[in-house]
């Protein structure tokens, strides 16, 4: 190596040391802020169960957001079947996979369905929230109803246990995601054959409930 580039060589290392020194930004090491990203954590209500692939609320949700100019990429890490029990096993590798900025948990519903005690769903969804908040990310908590053939009582304690968590756990909440769906007139033409996944037709207002809570906490 010549004379000259060694001290070519030597000059930047000393701009460069001269610069951390100082205390004044050195621009070529600074990391560029991260893009929000959307990890949603839930059951076949989200997971596109029997509908056309690319049309359930979070496919819309990522066009949404597009459409919008707001830079998020959209993890979609439901599975159908899930209950609040599967979310906690899967949550802590999902949080280190994909550092999310922003959880959204819609689980409990498979918990009513198998009648599993309430006092557990609770637990699981608040355990949930803390593993978010814990990773540095917002969490948003989507409530769901039981029909009322499962008893007044328990369709009461089951949709308050939502309100409840986000409520202790300082998380923001989707009173009902199948508002506008499930409790319409002729609610069943907006329900598949097995009368308890919404059609295609029911995504983008489910979409819209969870947009409203959601829009104000990506800011």
């Amino acid at each position: 190596m010549g004379a000259k580039m060694k001290r070519r060589k030597l000059l930047r290392h000393f701009t460069l040391w001269a610069l951390l020194s100082s205390g004044l930004p050195a621009l070529a090491v600074t990391s560029p802020p991260r893009a929000l990203t959307l990890l949603v954590l839930g059951d076949s209500l989200s997971a596109e169960y029997g509908l056309p692939r690319g049309s359930g609320w979070v496919a819309l949700l990522e066009q949404r957001l597009a459409a919008q100019s707001i830079d998020a990429q959209v993890v979609n890490a439901s599975i159908s079947g899930e209950t609040t029990s599967g979310g906690v096993s899967r949550l802590p590798r999902l949080l280190t996979a994909h550092r999310p900025s922003h959880v959204i948990v819609e689980l409990g519903a498979n918990d009513a369905l198998r009648g599993l005690p309430l006092a557990g769903t609770r637990s699981n969804l608040s355990k949930m929230v803390r593993e978010v908040k814990a990773a540095g990310a917002k969490a948003l908590v989507i409530g769901m109803r039981v029909p009322p053939n499962y008893g007044r009582r328990y369709a009461d304690d089951f949709a308050a246990l939502f309100t409840r968590v986000a409520k202790d756990e300082g998380a923001g909440l989707v009173p009902f995601l199948l508002r506008g769906v499930a409790d319409v007139p002729q609610a069943e033409l907006l329900f598949q054959s097995d009368r308890l996944h919404p059609t295609a037709q029911a995504q983008s207002v489910m979409l819209d409930n969870v947009w409203v809570v959601l829009k104000p906490l990506l800011r």
